[in-house]
């Protein structure tokens, strides 16, 4: 599932955008402006839905300082101020989308699938494809070269999240956030077990190489 990541002050609201999302995303959540940067920075989402009035930073803060490190992360504003010179600043420094407060909880989670599909998170059939391998949704089926290949549930978005970030370096502190989560009573240390074990069900087709290791930082999936 993909990951979002909430940042709303009202925690009424907060709780009610919660529940909508929860039947098709993992969701974590912040209440205001300094929490919600700390969280949007771990670079570790699929997409924000960020509120502009917050306690402490506000949301054109966030996003600036967001797009000003280097993190992409589509943005999705939520908020009751709907002036057309807010929905002008709020894509101007960087969101994707605006909807205003109150909404619909259908648009929502349209307007998010849309914004999913615009960055190439989501597909209309929601399959990722790296060279000979093909993740076929949240059926958590892999097919390698034509061949079904069994992966524990945790195996497959750990190769989920490699295949959405080729070319990236990884830290294990984000993949261990993005694949077990923050409140986790595991350690960092299953990121490189589990690592090892996506490698022997790869190694069969010699894909275990495209896994590389960054001594001291992480992992890299090498670009198609």
């Amino acid at each position: 599932m993909l990951r979002i990541l909430v940042v709303e002050d009202n925690l009424t609201l907060l709780d009610t955008i919660i529940e909508i999302l929860s039947d098709e995303f993992k969701v974590d959540s912040a209440s205001n402006g300094d929490d919600g940067l700390y969280e949007a920075m771990q670079n570790i989402y699929d997409a924000i839905v960020l509120d502009v009035m917050l306690p402490g930073m506000d949301g054109f803060e966030i996003i600036q300082q967001m797009r000003k490190e280097n993190v992409n992360t589509p943005v999705l504003f939520l908020t009751a101020r709907d002036a057309l010179e807010d929905r002008v600043k709020g894509l101007d420094y960087g969101g994707d989308d605006y909807l205003v407060k109150p909404f619909e909880a259908s648009e929502l989670k349209a307007r998010l699938r849309a914004l999913l599909r615009r960055s190439g998170s989501l597909t209309l059939k929601q399959t990722l494809k790296y060279r000979g391998i093909e993740l076929a949704g949240p059926e958590h089926d892999i097919l390698i070269q034509g061949n079904p290949v069994k992966l524990t549930i945790k195996q497959y978005e750990l190769m989920e999240y490699m295949i959405q970030n080729r070319g990236t370096i990884l830290t294990k502190e984000q993949i261990y956030d993005r694949v077990w989560g923050f409140d986790s009573e595991t350690t960092i240390a299953i990121v490189e077990v589990f690592m090892h074990h996506l490698r022997k069900k790869l190694e069969p087709y010699q894909y275990h190489k495209d896994i590389k290791t960054i001594r001291g930082v992480g992992y890299m999936l090498k670009e198609q």
